[in-house]
């Protein structure tokens, strides 16, 4: 307790702040206000079986997740998931993904207060804990250590700039770590970091969002969206974070032809209406998908104003511009634009996704663009050499097939702890 009785403190003494800051993000997501309970361990939820808790904080670990949970259920078929959240749109997600399939509870993670995450453990009785890439909590793996309660850290990332960040409070660090009973890394980059920094444990798994299958469904509604087009050239702009919409747009307003969509899809939700505003302002005709139309000739931009259709936005595009890379948020997801053949130009900025980043380049599946103004300018190129275009989703497509496996490699290290292994 000692080394970790500032945080504590911190927290108790940054309590009210956090409350405010959630009413705060409830003016533009009210859904914030739900469910506030459980952000301090009281459960409606009950579970009815064995569990095994999953902790995916937001949108793209909890589609990081799908293929793990998916795999835990098949193994177990008796238990059930607790997947827990931070943000409503994770919690969204998961409702997407797993509907009302009673094998899986949503439920908020408590704030990570010692006797709030031992009332978390206490009412679920997790088995088995898997926490999706680096959300580390030190009281609640403290609480699970004490209590027995095997924790894999699963598809873990850490970037340098992350490494360094945690190397500023080594004690808090190495015992935070050291409460894991296993990391499943990403990369041998990831691997080594969390070691240094005193994880045990470790093994290179691969990353599962590799694993993540197109679905069906989804690829049918990218056909629906492709009809809307009427044939014309699109250019996707994914994911993409506050500050780079205006980049994206000055770029488009001085080098595309009248004929190029773009096809905006913000990261966040609560950015829709103000990300609306920006392109009105723009002077750029915009339309919204929500609307629902045929999307008319004098269209420059359509507005992906939805959650969970971004593999249908992939698969309805020639190009994707992946978002988070044209200032430095680290980048989003650019898998699952290969795993339907569609090009990608990334940013500068993608540290969060290093080596998948620098591997799609490698194989011809990704460009790499030096600001946003050069990625729409490779963008079309790409659009004006089809040969080019073709053999870059090609690439895409053998990119993502190399690469599956991880949420197998990463279930025989769970099923390992299950048996009583211990540390692997």
């Amino acid at each position: 307790m000692p080394v970790r009785l500032p945080y504590t403190l911190l927290w108790v003494l940054a309590l009210p702040l956090v409350l405010l800051r959630l009413a705060w993000r409830a003016r533009r997501q009210p859904d914030y206000l739900r469910h506030v309970g459980e952000r301090f361990a009281r459960y409606r939820a009950q579970p009815v079986g064995p569990v095994v808790w999953v902790h995916a904080v937001s949108v793209g670990e909890t589609r990081a997740a799908e293929p793990l949970v998916r795999a835990i259920l098949a193994r177990w078929p008796d238990h059930q998931v607790v997947l827990t959240h931070m943000t409503p749109t994770g919690r969204d997600t998961s409702r997407a993904l797993f509907g009302d399939d009673t094998r899986v509870l949503r439920v908020y993670l408590p704030y990570d207060i010692g006797f709030l995450s031992a009332r978390f453990l206490a009412h679920f009785r997790p088995r088995l804990g898997v926490i999706l890439e680096t959300e580390l909590w030190p009281n609640l793996l403290a609480q699970c250590r004490a209590r027995g309660v095997p924790v894999l850290l699963a598809n873990a990332r850490l970037s340098e700039r992350s490494a360094a960040r945690y190397r500023r409070w080594p004690r808090l660090t190495r015992a935070t770590l050291g409460a894991l009973t296993a990391s499943a890394c990403q990369t041998e980059a990831d691997a080594r970091r969390l070691a240094e920094l005193g994880a045990h444990g470790v093994a290179v798994t691969g990353n599962i969002k590799f694993d993540i299958a197109p679905p069906e469904g989804q690829l049918t509604l990218g056909g629906s969206f492709r009809a809307r087009f009427d044939g014309r050239p699109v250019i996707l702009a994914a994911s993409t974070r506050e500050g780079e919409e205006p980049l994206i747009l000055d770029a488009c307003a001085a080098r595309c032809p009248g004929n190029v969509l773009i096809v905006l899809v913000p990261r966040h939700p609560q950015r829709f209406d103000d990300v609306a505003a920006l392109v009105e302002a723009s002077g750029l005709k915009l339309q919204r998908r929500s609307d629902g139309e045929p999307v008319r000739r004098d269209t420059r931009v359509w507005l992906g104003d939805s959650m969970g259709e971004m593999f249908a936005y992939f698969a309805a595009a020639d190009v994707a511009l992946i978002g988070g890379s044209w200032l430095p948020y680290g980048g989003q997801n650019l898998i699952e634009a290969c795993a339907v053949g569609t090009p990608v130009v990334l940013g500068p900025h993608t540290y969060n996704f290093e080596q998948a980043a620098e591997q799609a380049v490698a194989c011809g599946a990704a460009l790499r663009a030096t600001d946003a103004e050069d990625g729409m300018r490779a963008a079309l190129a790409l659009l004006g050499d089809a040969a080019r275009r073709e053999a870059a989703g090609a690439a895409g497509l053998d990119f993502a097939a190399a690469h599956r496996g991880a949420t197998a490699r990463t279930m025989e290290i769970l099923e390992r702890l299950s048996d009583g292994a211990g540390r692997v």
